[in-house]
């Protein structure tokens, strides 16, 4: 499991010195950037010139929409821009533009340089690429930058909804990490106990840090990308995306594929999972507050769905979306009643375990605080999403991968 990691990680003052000096060490003299027309602004015309003025051969793809969404249509302007002739791939910018620049290198057999431009998401350091594929939120295994050069001055002038939505991105590993564990009890995940350590540290380190991010100190956004770097890192070793992703990231995909469909504009990914995670985290209080003999009576009246009123449900909330999400479900689709009847069993046999999990949950209360102290949204109005679509993510998200969370947990205890 896992790939390489970076073969540097530099976060100062000098990241376009030590790009040059990477790129000459390694013989990268023929260069992709890729770039949206702020990160262009922000870092890109400088490493641009000095890439040029040291000699490189360089070749710009500047994406000139208000919102920049990592789909086949920004993937064929990378393929349109680009010749024949090899070149290391150079992402400048962060989340979406380093995804689509993972992809398209990793396809077409060249390394890449991520270059964040803010401390916004925990993806730079992994091998997956969170693409809309046919309207769906997927991510596709590719490969790690062969550097991460990062400039902490552009970093600490990074918008501060950019530098909250890192910081939210990262309070979602309270969650996740949590799933994980019910996914190894209840679902039989494959599961590294050192992995989720390190990545609750990470998550620890940031929260420790709370007031040096809100104020967007050179320290506290450094602070800030290592933590999402580690976290990164803590997926590239394992090899997927599960110790930083559970239900948290569901309801984040819901909503975006949902904005995405009405052509509504896009939020940001880190805003979506820090308010996503007060919700889940709601759920694991109720799991703390429910007693054996509750679970008990809630297992025994709980009955497995019927597979046809689970597909028309899908089918009427993801439209044309719905064969592509029902093939990730599909191992809770297709389950029969002696599985269900097993899997209530495992709760009920576990479910001391379960509640300690729970506990290690933070309440709501205190993520939303933490959100709101680096100026963060708390709430999904904040979001500028409605209640139904709060429920209808509550109800639907979970489709979405074949991973078993919280949100899947409650609808077995459905009473």
């Amino acid at each position: 499991m896992g790939g390489e990691r970076p073969q540097v990680v530099t976060v100062d003052d000098r990241a376009t010195e030590h790009l040059i000096s990477f790129c000459g060490e390694r013989g990268f003299d023929r260069l992709l950037l890729v770039m949206d027309r702020n990160t262009r602004t922000a870092l890109g015309e400088q490493v641009e010139a000095a890439l040029r003025a040291a000699g490189k051969d360089v070749v710009g793809v500047v994406f000139g929409d208000e919102e920049v969404v990592a789909d086949a249509d920004h993937i064929f302007q990378v393929l349109l821009a680009a010749d024949r002739v090899p070149r290391i791939c150079v992402a400048v910018g962060s989340g979406t533009i380093t995804d689509i620049t993972r992809f398209v290198s990793h396809r077409t057999g060249s390394f890449f340089i991520s270059m964040p431009t803010a401390p916004s998401v925990d993806g730079f350091a992994s091998i997956g690429a969170p693409l809309i594929i046919n309207g769906v939120k997927e991510t596709v295994i590719c490969h790690a930058p062969v550097a991460i050069v990062a400039d902490a001055p552009t970093l600490a002038k990074a918008p501060k909804s950019l530098i909250a939505a890192g910081f939210g991105d990262m309070l979602g590993k309270y969650t996740s990490i949590a799933d994980w564990r019910l996914g190894r009890l209840l679902w039989n995940e494959p599961y590294d106990e050192e992995i989720a350590r390190r990545t609750l540290a990470a998550v620890q380190y940031c929260v420790d840090r709370v007031d040096a991010i809100s104020e967007a100190s050179p320290d506290g956004v450094r602070g800030l990308l290592e933590a999402l770097i580690e976290s990164g890192y803590c997926m590239l070793d394992f090899g997927s995306s599960r110790p930083a992703s559970g239900a948290e990231h569901h309801y984040s995909h819901f909503w975006e594929m949902k904005l995405l469909r009405e052509g509504r504009p896009a939020i940001l990914h880190g805003a979506k999972v820090g308010v996503a995670t007060t919700l889940v985290a709601e759920l694991y209080a109720q799991v703390r507050r429910l007693s054996h003999a509750r679970v008990s009576d809630l297992l025994e009246a709980s009955s497995l769905r019927e597979r046809a009123a689970e597909v028309r449900q899908v089918e009427q909330t993801y439209g044309t979306q719905a064969e592509e999400v029902m093939r990730a479900h599909r191992a809770f689709l297709d389950m029969t009643e002696a599985e269900y009847d097993a899997l209530k069993q495992r709760i009920l046999e576990n479910w001391d375990e379960i509640q300690r999990i729970a506990a290690e949950v933070p309440p709501a209360e205190t993520v939303a605080g933490l959100l709101s102290r680096v100026g963060g949204p708390t709430a999904v109005a904040d979001l500028g999403l409605t209640a139904e679509e709060q429920a209808l993510a509550e109800q639907n998200s979970h489709y979405l991968r074949n991973r078993f969370t919280v949100r899947k947990l409650m609808n077995v205890l459905k009473p």
